[in-house]
């Protein structure tokens, strides 16, 4: 009876850490995807974010794959990951998790999965953007962003908007209407990557107490610093 107490107790120890296994690979699935997004977005010359935009950002978040609703309205649902710059130190947080509900992206996309990215442009939409819950066009202003390699954005966008938004469907890329949104941390998601509950304000290091920590994957976490560093130096 003892043996197999102790086999019942070795089998459910062995599912359990596959099971963690799995999840984190979840999450690293979402941090390669994010890095594939902003990758492809940035190589299409005519309809990338603009130098001007993503060199000023202070941090950028990447949904990749969010499903929508309705045709220019409707609820909406994703997951993403969000990376703070430390400027003194040269270098971007690791990713800490996030998610994405409600509202509507405006008139230009149908229901179907689109990737959207956001562009904080100053520690104040930083800051509000690492709240628990945050919500778009109450917490803070969020434009449209404007799009072309090499385009300027424009005074008055960088003089009023904390955050400019993006999104892309079926290879049509443009600035995204997002009120009503709101996003909130992923707290499971942090827990299963990192192997331990951390905020997202301890995972960016916001605070100038750590600069991030060692995600579960290196080669995932790599992937999406290549690209913020190719584009975002």
């Amino acid at each position: 009876m003892t043996t197999r107490y102790l086999v019942a107790a070795v089998t459910c120890l062995i599912l359990a850490g596959t099971q963690a296994l799995l999840a984190q690979d979840d999450e690293a699935e979402r941090v390669r995807k994010a890095a594939t997004v902003l990758e492809e977005i940035m190589k299409a010359p005519d309809k990338a974010i603009p130098d001007s935009v993503i060199k000023k950002a202070e941090a950028i978040a990447v949904f990749p794959g969010t499903l929508k609703g309705g045709f220019g309205v409707g609820a909406h649902h994703g997951r993403g990951i969000l990376s703070v710059r430390h400027r003194e130190a040269g270098k971007w947080s690791n990713p800490a998790f996030l998610t994405i509900t409600g509202g509507s992206f405006g008139a230009q996309i149908g229901g179907e999965q689109i990737d959207l990215v956001l562009v904080i442009l100053n520690r104040s939409g930083v800051e509000k953007l690492l709240r628990n819950e945050f919500k778009i066009g109450g917490d803070a202003s969020v434009a449209a962003g404007p799009v072309g390699r090499q385009t300027a954005a424009s005074t008055d966008i960088q003089l009023t908007a904390e955050i400019l938004s993006y999104s892309r469907a079926r290879g049509l890329f443009a600035g995204a209407s997002l009120e009503g949104s709101s996003i909130r941390e992923d707290e499971d998601a942090n827990r299963r990557y990192y192997g331990r509950p951390l905020s997202n304000r301890e995972i960016t290091g916001i605070d100038g107490k750590v600069v991030g920590t060692s995600g579960a994957s290196n080669a995932a976490d790599n992937a999406w610093f290549a690209v913020l560093d190719r584009y975002a130096k």
